[in-house]
């Protein structure tokens, strides 16, 4: 069987990008196709992949600054050649569904969500603070992407969505059926030793970008003189300095062996956003570590309230500072924490994604092969 991988852009690591990682361990003959790819910005086991990128790898600045490129992505994901394969396995929260295979081949989507700017499009504009110029340009741009996603969700075989409020969003937004299969963490590598004492401090593992919403916990820490170590970069990196008072350390880009250091000794990890999952919970609580969540998105299908964590019901400084300030990590047992990651476990995802593989692929056999009965059978009956 011959299977090709794709992915919408290879410019950044997340857990998108990690589960294409796991989607490669899977098949490791497969190509993986994208639209970018900047070896410098990603894993490094990466570079030990079949990567193929389509025209806009050779565009000026497109890899550090690829929002601007927005609308040639579709014509991008369009001309990638996929000809040749069995198996088009995508992932996908924007134009990597979009590829066109032929009639023969299965596509199956791996969906992290549909176009969250695109659906959610005032509340990028809000968040993204947005000048004059894109204000007025973008609607044209948008309201053509709308069209270009829904039309493409036809070409996929098979969805599946990353947890149920992406399953929910491609009900709505495609008119698809989708099942749900977490992604994965690899527990393996978090440091775990249920003796451990946490420091005093509290953390954010993350891309520092508007939807994030770190501005809350730093906020928050702030009116509540508590110590918070932030780990990661991003656009909105300059901004979220000038917020931060005294208690706030901006760590950067930091090795895999410094975060699972700060993983394993942390209070708790923060997390303030709505993720469509969300991956950083889960490796907090791989290391046995808490987690605090704004409770809504993938955190519902990754926290367990009162058990591996605590929701804030709202959006804001002060329903973060209110869980902040009653919060003791000593209510939580590492051992049940752990316990809870490893059911997200990387080899369980990958039984499940093959499981759902190999079904699909052998109802797509056999539905073919009656296909040709029907056609060789003679007397078969014709619509007229």
């Amino acid at each position: 069987m011959k299977v090709a991988l794709v992915h919408d852009y290879l410019n950044q690591m997340g857990g998108a990008e990690r589960v294409v990682l796991a989607f490669h361990e899977m098949f490791p003959d497969a190509p993986l196709y994208t639209s970018i790819y900047d070896p410098r910005r990603v894993d490094a086991a990466f570079r030990n992949i079949d990567i193929r990128t389509s025209f806009m790898q050779k565009l000026p600045l497109v890899k550090k600054h690829h929002q601007p490129f927005l609308p040639l992505y579709p014509f991008a994901m369009e001309r990638l050649d996929l000809r040749g394969y069995d198996l088009v396995l995508s992932s996908s929260s924007a134009f990597g569904k979009g590829v066109i295979v032929k009639p023969g081949t299965l596509h199956i989507c791996y969906c992290h969500t549909p176009m969250r700017w695109c659906w959610n499009y005032d509340e990028y504009v809000e968040r993204e603070g947005l000048g004059k110029l894109p204000r007025a340009v973008l609607p044209f741009i948008i309201t053509g992407l709308r069209v270009w996603d829904q039309t493409t969700a036809m070409r996929v075989d098979h969805f599946i969505a990353n947890s149920p409020v992406v399953a929910e969003r491609i009900a709505k937004y495609y008119r698809r059926e989708s099942v749900v299969i977490p992604p994965p963490v690899e527990a393996s590598r978090f440091h775990f030793d249920p003796a451990t004492q946490p420091e005093d401090y509290f953390l954010i593992v993350s891309r520092l970008l508007p939807y994030k919403r770190i501005d809350l916990a730093i906020q928050a820490c702030n009116l509540l003189q508590l110590p918070l170590v932030i780990i990661g970069g991003g656009r909105s990196e300059a901004r979220l300095k000038q917020l931060a008072g005294p208690t706030i350390r901006f760590m950067g880009r930091l090795s895999d062996d410094e975060v699972l250091h700060y993983y394993a000794h942390c209070r708790a990890l923060i997390l303030p956003g709505e993720e469509d999952f969300g991956i950083t919970p889960l490796e907090a609580q791989a290391s046995g570590r808490p987690v605090i969540a704004y409770g809504a998105g993938g955190a519902l299908a990754s926290v367990i309230d009162g058990v591996t964590g605590r929701f804030f019901v709202a959006q804001t400084t002060e329903s973060l500072a209110s869980a902040l300030s009653t919060f003791d990590e000593r209510d939580y047992d590492p051992l049940t924490i752990r316990n809870h990651a490893l059911e997200f476990d990387k080899p369980r995802f990958q039984r499940r994604m093959l499981q759902f593989i190999e079904a699909k692929m052998s109802a797509e056999k056999t539905q073919n092969q009656r296909g040709q009965q029907a056609v060789q059978t003679p007397g078969s009956e014709l619509v007229r």
